[in-house]
């Protein structure tokens, strides 16, 4: 005759509790071994201490500032490199242009003109063109005034723009080699640079304002369009695509002269101590008390060689000539095309210019 014997919860719970703690559970007439493991703690201690937690954070800290000091380090301009970019004349700066020589030029630069007006009336952009001539005196109370929140708008929507080609150009020159078998002539490098260059000068006035929703949408919808706009442009012809960012630059250039000069004028009286972020002062290599008119202009000095460099490239044969900003040449005190300010070329280099010869 068989007995039944009740068990309780609490019972059955201390029983299976025995065996999995001798690291047995019977399940009928087999037996399975079980294999002790420590189980998940749902309480509030931390698995750290206060002194391991410090010690992992420093460790992240020191690997991320090894890690930035192996990315692209930032050439060092001086002072007075950054000031030759413009030359004074009255209120306003003379830029270098590029003129239009032929057709695929011409496709470009009127291209920029047309996003140049599209983009000045998105930013709520717009320069008195008498201030620009010299016939009016930028401080009157009647001129156009451009306030900190609409400079940082518009550098924030032509960064997030700006980023964009040379990531493209390098991303489909880098396909091309796969797909080919063959080496790139060094462009790839140095049109990644130029993105990684350009998405810095963003998270820079990134720390200075955060853009609200309808500007986060702006550079959502400008990114999707350009991105593939561009793509399919650099499929078809990448010296006018490479025209065309030497022009941007070259906008990029006169928006970045035209914002210093309204700082030394005092119309952003906001901007005369405000000190530079951390990130900025490590990438750009700038002193520890930089301040916002240290910024501009390095950042003028950028994208001035952007317009060299894109100039240069828009002159080369595309798929034959080495990128000639990472050749090393013998004679140095010779001009010839570098990665810094010591011999500029504004409009770019002409392609008998910077033929390597053994003598050089």
């Amino acid at each position: 005759m068989l007995s039944t014997r009740v068990i309780t919860t609490g019972t059955l719970s201390k029983t299976l509790g025995q065996f999995a703690t001798s690291g047995l559970l019977v399940r009928g007439t087999n037996c399975v071994l079980l294999q002790q493991h420590r189980a998940f703690s749902l309480s509030s201690k931390p698995f750290f201490n206060s002194s391991q937690r410090n010690k992992v954070a420093e460790t992240e800290v020191k690997n991320l500032k090894e890690f930035r000091e192996r990315s692209w380090p930032h050439p060092v301009y001086s002072e007075q490199e950054m000031k030759d970019i413009g030359l004074a004349k009255f209120w306003y700066q003379v830029i270098a242009h590029r003129k239009a020589k032929d057709w695929s030029d011409w496709v470009a630069l009127s291209a920029v003109r047309f996003f140049r007006r599209a983009f000045d009336l998105v930013t709520g952009y717009k320069h008195d063109k008498q201030i620009a001539l010299g016939n009016k005196n930028p401080n009157t109370t009647d001129a156009f005034h451009m306030t900190p929140d609409k400079w940082l708008a518009r550098f924030i929507f032509l960064e997030s723009i700006a980023g964009v080609p040379g990531m493209v150009a390098g991303m489909i020159r880098h396909l091309h080699s796969i797909r080919r078998l063959q080496r790139d002539q060094a462009w790839i490098e140095t049109l990644l640079e130029e993105a990684y260059n350009e998405r810095l000068h963003l998270l820079t006035f990134l720390h200075f304002r955060q853009p609200g929703w309808f500007m986060r949408m702006m550079i959502l919808g400008g990114q999707g369009v350009f991105f593939n706009t561009f793509f399919l442009a650099y499929l078809i012809s990448p010296r006018t695509c490479h025209r065309f960012v030497g022009y941007i630059e070259e906008e990029a250039v006169i928006t970045y002269t035209r914002a210093i000069a309204d700082l030394d004028n005092g119309r952003i009286p906001e901007w005369s101590n405000l000190r530079a972020p951390d990130i900025a002062i490590k990438y750009f290599n700038l002193k520890p008390d930089a301040v916002m008119k240290d910024i501009l202009m390095v950042i003028r000095a950028d994208e001035a060689k952007h317009r060299e460099v894109n100039h240069t490239l828009a002159n080369l044969q595309q798929t034959e000539d080495p990128n000639p900003y990472a050749l090393t040449y013998g004679n140095r005190n010779k001009p010839h095309p570098t990665k810094g300010l010591e011999f500029t070329k504004p409009i770019g280099w002409e392609r008998t210019e910077i033929t390597v010869k053994p003598s050089d």
